[in-house]
């Protein structure tokens, strides 16, 4: 081998390191979150469930100036679930934010052709599933808060199915799930922004403001420690609880003022940094403690009746119908009309069975499902329509993965 391609190659493989930890990672997390979400439905189904509910709704947790006259609004006392939800989850969503950054500035999506066919396919995996979901509960109005549910992808959970695999799925075809599940992330990130605020109490949005202000000194100039960024974070994540806007938005806001590069030491990212210190913890107990807390659906009395409740048809259809056939379709037709080629050594197949696994909503369908309707009257409904199609979307794109055919497409670039 010449010099010059030695270089060519070493380069090469020092670029698909840092993504090869990435996915490496987030398949072990995915799979770890099955055994999660599994533990808690069969814990769910026996007698254990008493403890199971107790100790996430009854128990509570307060912190803030309690014995100060004046300062209760400095006070937050939420059940243990509420904590996981609004507190554990503003750490999941710190790390998306991250992710969001990296990739826009030198990553997957950092150029118009690398970001055009996950984009698009991404719009089309939430704007079709929102369309199934909406078609099935017209005409109840009270139960169309729920539309966004389906439009969501668990970046893990389906990583943690393409693992099972091993070489049956290309590289590229993981770089390309990865893509269009970060996207998806930020388009679930603005439709909590948008859509799931219900009110705003000014006072602690204008601190809120104060404190996005000194995010935006720390980035101008030039900080690179991550603990003010931290502080400043946290500051912002309690303000943005106490004004209405869901709080998780505050991990996201964070973590785009994260620097990329060090001005003093160009080899030093602090961004990738934190990136990598994070996905540990958030892969390997964040989701599954979010997972096992949210996951817990009780078949107990359980009818047909309750299985065809339109929220979870329309959530399970979203998410197994919906998700592949605005997915698949738009790749189609991306690079039919040679916009975008066909990702390296992958074929039509595998591409369709990334589009179902795409519609593996879990984490994030749940999520959202807690935001969009309040209390437990519809919490089952959501859960199980959240497990069936995800269930469904993951069993069929593994099948066709492990027993399809793997030769990739002549025009594959």
């Amino acid at each position: 081998m010449s010099s010059k391609s030695k270089k060519s190659s070493d380069k090469g493989i020092g670029l698909m390191a840092p993504i090869g930890r990435f996915l490496k990672m987030e398949a072990s997390g995915g799979i770890l979150l099955m055994l999660a979400a599994v533990c808690a439905v069969i814990i769910a189904n026996t007698p254990l469930n008493q403890f199971y509910v107790y100790f996430l709704e009854k128990i509570y947790l307060t912190i803030g100036f309690s014995s100060l006259d004046g300062f209760a609004g400095l006070q937050i006392s939420k059940p243990l679930l509420l904590w996981i939800n609004d507190g554990l989850m503003a750490v999941f969503f710190f790390l998306v934010g991250l992710e969001i950054k990296r990739e826009f500035l030198e990553g997957e999506l950092s150029t118009r052709d690398r970001a055009l066919l996950p984009a698009v396919a991404a719009i089309g995996g939430m704007a079709v599933p929102a369309i199934f979901y909406y078609w099935q509960n017209i005409d109840n109005p009270e139960l169309l808060a729920g539309w966004a549910i389906p439009a969501a992808t668990d970046i893990a959970f389906a990583l943690g199915i393409l693992a099972l695999v091993g070489s049956r799925a290309p590289v590229s075809l993981k770089i390309l799930l990865t893509a269009i599940a970060i996207i998806d992330d930020l388009g679930a990130i603005l439709i909590i922004a948008v859509f799931y605020t219900e009110s705003i109490k000014f006072i602690p949005l204008a601190i809120g403001a104060v404190a996005f202000l000194g995010l935006v000194g720390l980035n101008r100039g030039r900080v690179v420690n991550i603990a003010p960024y931290v502080l400043i974070g946290f500051v912002l994540w309690f303000a943005v609880l106490k004004s209405g806007v869901h709080a998780t938005l505050a991990g996201v806001i964070t973590a785009l003022f994260i620097p990329l590069k060090c001005h003093k030491d160009p080899k030093h990212s602090p961004l990738k940094h934190l990136e990598h210190g994070l996905h540990t913890w958030v892969a390997f107990m964040v989701l599954p403690v979010f997972a096992f807390a949210n996951a817990g659906v009780s078949f107990a009395g359980m009818t047909w009746a309750d299985v065809m409740n339109p929220v979870t048809t329309g959530i399970a259809s979203g998410l197994f119908f919906g998700k592949q056939i605005g997915i698949f379709l738009l790749l189609w037709l991306v690079i039919k009309l040679r916009l975008s080629p066909m990702p390296k050594n992958a074929n039509w197949w595998q591409l369709y069975a990334v589009s179902l696994l795409c519609g593996v909503g879990f984490t994030m369908s749940l999520f959202i499902g807690e935001l969009a309707f309040d209390g437990r009257e519809q919490a089952a409904a959501v859960r199980m329509g959240v497990i069936m199609g995800s269930l469904a979307s993951a069993t069929l794109g593994y099948l066709i993965l492990r027993y399809g055919p793997n030769k990739p497409t002549i025009s594959s670039r």
